[in-house]
């Protein structure tokens, strides 16, 4: 991925056999039906696993199905700026879209225009997303999170941490550690452990965030580098506390590992439909990211991903239960902070310099 995981649920272990009769019941748009459209495909890059199997049944095989344009998904764990900008700067489309970050989109927009204008605004379901899940050149499809998760018979008995401030109290909440090896989400929770207020986090103080960091160094027992590890390590008991993106302590939790998450302080971001400059299939892309905005067609994903749905209507149609797990559940993504693309943007490489010589020390 990106710099960020992708989530699950524990009634997703059928899946495979399940999501595509879900689907099947949802009404097919007739108006996005077209004669012209069998001999047309699009290419959507996506971050693959858990997604590429749910997108397909939920939004590709539907979306072929009403429109007649076959969607071809391609998995890709990393964001794919450089991939983008190879293809618009040659003409060679591989893909024709792109689910991708709120900072990967500033990226190939800031300077040379990597990306098209959706020019969807006026579309009545697109204008029912909130405007900060969408931008001229997004329209958001998931909210991630990284959060503090922790095991809970680490905890038995005592009082269980429910802050970053919590982690880093290493004398009232002794346990094994696990950050991050890398500076995204991680200075913000050293700053907010460090006593800033989430409205105040941005611009990052990076000086303040790395004397918070150097407090809580000699107790990190182990510097996390991929998702899969974390929920190894939560499965096995490895670590008591973690902050790491929400489907790793998800899945965990799935499996039956005694796990806890803790919505307080979250960082949250998105993950956009977005549309390659100069694609030939511009067109076919509207109709597609139009199709899988539509709240119904967001809540079907629900029952086997934890995606945080963006548009507000798509609570209307999940499980009470299984929206509180979400990111956008209201009680819960209004207590997190909305991670800065526009920072990260300007200052990702000097950040990383600083963390990664730091770390050495």
């Amino acid at each position: 991925m990106s710099q960020f995981d992708k989530p699950s649920n524990p009634s997703r272990r059928n899946v495979i056999k399940t999501v595509a009769a879900t689907t099947a019941a949802i009404a097919m748009p007739a108006i996005w039906t077209s004669s012209k459209a069998a001999s047309k495909r699009i290419v959507i890059r996506d971050s693959g696993g858990i997604y590429s199997k749910v997108y397909g049944d939920v939004f590709y095989k539907p979306f072929t199905k009403a429109t007649g344009i076959e969607v071809v998904g391609v998995p890709s764990n990393a964001e794919p700026t450089a991939q983008i900008r190879t293809m618009v700067d040659t003409g060679n489309y591989t893909w024709d879209m792109a689910s991708i970050s709120q900072p990967a989109i500033e990226l190939l927009t800031t300077g040379k225009q990597y990306l098209e204008k959706h020019n969807l605004d006026a579309d009545p379901v697109i204008a029912g997303i909130p405007a900060t899940f969408r931008s001229a050149y997004g329209v958001g499809t998931n909210v991630y999170t990284t959060v503090l998760a922790y095991r809970t018979d680490a905890f038995k008995g005592r009082k269980a941490p429910t802050s970053w401030k919590d982690m880093w109290n290493v004398a009232e909440f002794p346990g094994r550690r696990c950050l991050r090896k890398h500076p995204f989400d991680t200075i913000e929770e050293a700053l907010m452990a460090d006593g800033v207020p989430g409205g105040a986090v941005y611009p990052c103080d990076v000086n303040r965030a790395f004397k918070s960091l150097d407090k809580i160094k000699p107790h990190i027992d182990v510097w996390w580098t991929g998702g899969a590890q974390v929920e190894q390590m939560l499965k096995s008991g490895e670590i008591d506390m973690v902050a790491t993106w929400i489907s790793r302590p998800q899945a965990a939790i799935a499996a039956g590992a005694p796990v806890s998450i803790c919505w307080d302080q979250h960082l949250w971001g998105v993950d956009n439909w977005t549309i390659l400059k100069g694609s030939p299939n511009a067109e076919a892309c509207r109709q597609f990211i139009k199709f899988a905005s539509d709240p119904k067609r967001q809540a079907a994903l629900t029952p086997f991903l934890a995606a945080g749905v963006t548009h507000p209507d798509a609570f209307k149609y999940i499980d009470p239960k299984i929206a509180q797990t979400l990111p956008t559940y209201p009680d819960n993504l209004r207590r997190g902070v909305k991670i800065s693309a526009d920072y990260w943007l300007k200052n990702q490489d000097v950040a990383l310099e600083k963390f990664n010589a730091w770390l050495l020390k």
